[in-house]
């Protein structure tokens, strides 16, 4: 009897033993996976097609870029190894990194580069001006590209390092070489995350696994540039937690890792969680903007336009509806980021002020037929949901017929690329924030590229404003770009290319256990640690 206790004794200890050590390994390999809650719901995988930041940040997880731009703003390179420009400063020379390949295994060529750059230059306003100035890119050798330009110009190393949408990724020449106004249908990249097709539910989930052979670079991580090191295996995009107050529980329960856009309204109970905390990767924040479509009426006509701006230059309203919390906002009329070197007030002095006595007369001098505005109002994306209520009831009283069309914000990025009247499914309005360093400068500045139909959604158009940006793409002298910037300035809003509504911040909401968040522009994914 006592021998077969004994033997019941020592099974219960053995299986006690080996639950805890199956325990142990699953919760390691938990630890290896982290959860993420996206800004909002990824549909589109086209990051040149689309300008999305959703769609960039997923991106950023499956390819690399030539070059990058630090914490600091400055460019440095990434998969380019050493370059060198010749003294008339017509022919740059470029030679890859050793070790570079795609997740199929095939290495990483100068064609891959020259076919990613071409598609990338006929989408992205500061690719079409770096464009502007190519005669032709070569590959003469396997690691080794050349772009010929035209004229010297002081923007390549920007062009090429751009953290933000549109981003010059690499993919490989038979993707690359896809029309750049159709989506690609391969997701082949060489960056340091394998993208999980097979797993991938649009509105359920998105899936990246660590790729085994990615090899960083030696220098520390900062911003898009430096060693991206992977220290877990698994990256989770959770889709369908959408409801801000859901995203906050799953957070403190642990069941996600980290929150990328909290409501504004979650951060007092994020806060009084001791075991979540916010951290600000993007330091000089973003700016809300109104874009209008001035193709279709009634912003077409540039007096109709100028009655809206004057109707919508309320910032305070805007800013204290949507985010709400002093200190994680503040009033800027720049277009070019307050706080940086292109930062200034320049043609915005009429416009600083709610005006709505203004509003309405320019309105009713415009000859405005009535023609109703359709402004597209996000439902799942809680860091812009109260823009369009508070242009639609300023529009509204200015003398404006406003319909608000609520939709999710794939739909806005769907249908904003749609150039039809209203009523073919077009639309008048929409609303967006955009990141610092796609504004800092003319030379980035998604706002202000004014090519017509291969601008910006909203595709505005003035030769005036083509030219200064391409004056500003050749001045070496700082004073004369600040002096260009602000001539630019002063006729974006002669001319009303489209609203800024002020600046924000809007901390990521992490558990403390997560660490190594990179400062830049976006979410990224290297150098995290769980």
């Amino acid at each position: 009897m006592k021998s077969q206790n004994r033997k019941s004794l020592l099974t219960s200890l053995f299986l006690t033993a080996a639950a805890s050590l199956l325990l142990s390994s699953a919760a390691a390999a938990q630890n290896k996976v982290l959860k993420v809650v996206p800004q909002t719901n990824l549909s589109v995988l086209d990051p040149i097609w689309t300008t999305a930041y959703v769609v960039r940040n997923h991106g950023y997880m499956i390819y690399d870029t030539l070059f990058g731009t630090d914490e600091k703003g400055a460019i440095k390179p990434q998969m380019v190894d050493t370059w060198s420009v010749s003294p008339d400063g017509l022919l740059w020379n470029f030679t890859l990194r050793k070790g570079l390949q795609f997740h199929d295994g095939a290495p990483v060529t100068a064609e891959d580069v020259t076919a990613s750059l071409t598609r990338w230059g006929k989408r992205d306003p500061m690719g079409q001006l770096l464009y502007s100035f190519i005669d032709k890119l070569d590959a003469p050798t396997a690691d080794t590209f050349r772009i010929h330009l035209k004229q010297p110009t002081g923007i390549m190393l920007d062009a090429l390092g751009k953290p933000s949408s549109s981003v010059p990724f690499i993919m490989p020449k038979r993707i690359a070489e896809t029309d750049p106004f159709k989506q690609i249908e391969d997701y082949i990249g060489s960056g340091p995350y394998v993208f999980k097709r097979d797993e991938f539910k649009p509105g359920d989930k998105s899936v990246y696994v660590k790729f085994a052979k990615y090899v960083p670079r030696q220098e520390p991580a900062s911003g898009t540039t430096g060693g991206k090191h992977v220290y877990v295996d698994r990256v989770e995009w959770n889709l369908a937690l959408r409801d801000p107050q859901s995203q906050v529980n799953a957070l403190r329960n642990g069941e996600v890792d980290m929150i990328e856009q909290p409501g504004f309204d979650s951060y007092a109970a994020l806060s009084a969680d001791k075991d979540i905390k916010s951290v600000n990767g993007n330091t000089l924040g973003s700016q809300f903007s109104l874009r209008f479509n001035h193709l279709q009426p009634p912003f077409n006509n540039i007096k109709v336009r100028q009655a809206a701006l004057a109707a919508l230059s309320n910032q305070e309203a805007f800013l204290k509806a949507q985010v709400g919390i002093k200190g994680y906002y503040k009033i800027c009329y720049s277009m070019f980021i307050c706080g940086t070197p292109y930062g200034s007030t320049k043609g915005s002095e009429s416009f600083s002020k709610s005006n709505m006595k203004m509003a309405r007369d320019l309105l009713k001098a415009s000859g405005y037929d009535g023609t109703t505005v359709l402004i597209m109002k996000p439902t799942d994306l809680p860091s812009i949901d109260k823009l369009p209520d508070v242009a639609a009831q300023l529009l509204r009283q200015a003398g404006f017929k406003v319909e608000l069309a609520a939709m999710d914000w794939n739909s806005v990025v769907t249908r904003r690329a749609k150039k039809d009247p209203v009523a073919a499914g077009g639309w008048s309005i929409f609303t967006t924030t955009i990141v610092s360093p796609d504004l800092w400068s003319p030379a980035s500045s998604l706002t202000l590229s004014a090519e017509g139909e291969k601008s910006w959604f909203g595709w505005p158009s003035d030769s005036e404003l083509v030219a200064l940006r391409k004056q500003f793409a050749v001045e070496p002298d700082m004073a004369k770009r600040v002096a260009i910037a602000e001539a630019m300035q002063a006729r974006a809003y002669e001319v009303v290319m489209y609203v800024p509504l002020g600046e924000y911040v809007n901390p990521a909401a992490m558990r403390k256990e997560v660490t190594g968040l990179v400062t830049g522009p976006g979410n990224f994914y290297w150098n995290l640690k769980k």
